[in-house]
């Protein structure tokens, strides 16, 4: 090979290693410090979304557990101010229990046994009159006769108030009478609401003598009727009502055809019905209605008794499901009754007698606001 063809060779071999040495410095001056910029740029962008978020969830964190304890801290002070009320109400109640004997001494003390004189009945009532009527009338006796007989009240009576003593056993006086005046002051006696007492004092007075006149016998009836109305004691009121509907069943089986007998047996029935059990009530019920209904067929000119009429009608229309199927188990039948019925019942009292009394206008007023509801 020629001389100058080995040199070219050589200068071409030098010429292309500074080419690939001057194209190595140029990549690592440029080119790698470049990408080493770019990398570290987005890496920390993303390490701070990551640092933001990463703080919000802690702040939310944080209070959402706040919020967490202090309803924590309120249930805890609720419970705690309600235990202190238990302890206080249950400290009330001890004093209480042992402050209510103690006060109930200190007023029987004070008022020196006259408490129980607030709640006369009118049996005691009747026998106190009595005496009075007989020691003004010149009969004398002692003050502690009158005491034992009754003429006043003591802590003892509740015991006497039990026996429902007859009043006849009391009368040292009785004034005789014919039936016929009898009846008469017995009737306007009774006219005047004070003297409803006396006037069944006087029908008892004379039951020996007239018990089987029937014009007497239901007046009789009628006069344990009021004094039903008047007492203000259950066993008193369970008394009077027996005593009535026993008198009442031997009226009309005596007068089946005397609409005074069945109307105020029906009348004691329905009182001695206050005191049984639903299915005596029921039962009292169907006789209630069997003597009124025949008691207006008798006397269709009675106000009282389509009052009474509409009393029951307006109770039946007002029935439960349940005292309705206990009836038709029971009787085979159900009392049947409709609103409408009852007011035409009560607007038959007005008819009759106008401003009969102020219970027809109250139920008047009942059986119209039903009606309007049903319509609804």
């Amino acid at each position: 090979m020629p001389h100058s063809t080995n040199k070219e060779l050589v200068l071409g071999i030098m010429v292309g290693t500074t080419g690939i040495s001057l194209l190595l410095l140029w990549y690592h001056k440029v080119c790698k410090p470049k990408t080493a910029m770019h990398l570290p740029k987005f890496l920390t962008l993303g390490n701070a979304f990551d640092s933001v978020t990463l703080q919000d969830e802690m702040q939310k964190d944080q209070g959402t557990a706040a919020t967490f304890h202090g309803r924590q801290l309120q249930i805890l002070e609720k419970l705690n101010e309600l235990l202190t009320n238990m302890e206080e109400l249950r400290e009330e109640i001890r004093i209480l229990k042992e402050t209510i004997p103690k006060l109930e001494e200190c007023v029987r003390g004070e008022l020196g046994g006259k408490a129980t004189a607030h709640r006369i009945s009118p049996q005691h009532r009747a026998r106190k009159r009595r005496l009075t009527t007989v020691q003004s009338s010149g009969i004398s006796n002692s003050s502690e006769e009158a005491e034992s007989e009754g003429g006043y009240i003591t802590a003892s009576t509740d015991t006497e108030e039990q026996s429902f003593p007859d009043p006849k056993a009391l009368n040292i006086h009785i004034e005789e009478l014919n039936l016929d005046a009898l009846l008469q002051k017995a009737d306007n006696l009774r006219m005047d609401e004070s003297k409803k007492i006396e006037s069944f004092e006087l029908l008892c007075d004379h039951k020996e003598k007239f018990k089987d006149e029937i014009e007497f016998i239901w007046r009789l009836v009628r006069a344990y009727g009021d004094m039903y109305d008047l007492s203000t004691n259950t066993e008193e009121k369970k008394h009077y009502a027996n005593i009535g509907r026993t008198l009442g069943e031997r009226a009309v089986t005596k007068a089946p055809e005397n609409g005074c007998c069945h109307l105020w047996y029906a009348v004691l029935c329905g009182y001695v019905s206050e005191f049984e059990g639903l299915q005596n009530k029921i039962n009292y019920g169907y006789c209630f209605k069997e003597h009124l209904d025949k008691a207006i067929e008798l006397l269709p000119e009675e106000p009282l008794l389509y009052y009474l009429n509409g009393r029951y009608c307006y109770a039946v229309s007002q029935l439960s499901w349940i005292e309705k199927k206990m009836a038709a188990t029971l009787f085979g039948t159900v009392p049947t009754s409709t609103i409408q019925e009852a007011l035409q019942n009560f607007l038959k009292v007005e008819e009759l007698q106008h401003d009969f009394s102020k219970a027809n206008y109250i139920y008047l007023s009942k059986v119209m606001q039903a009606a309007v509801l049903r319509s609804l």
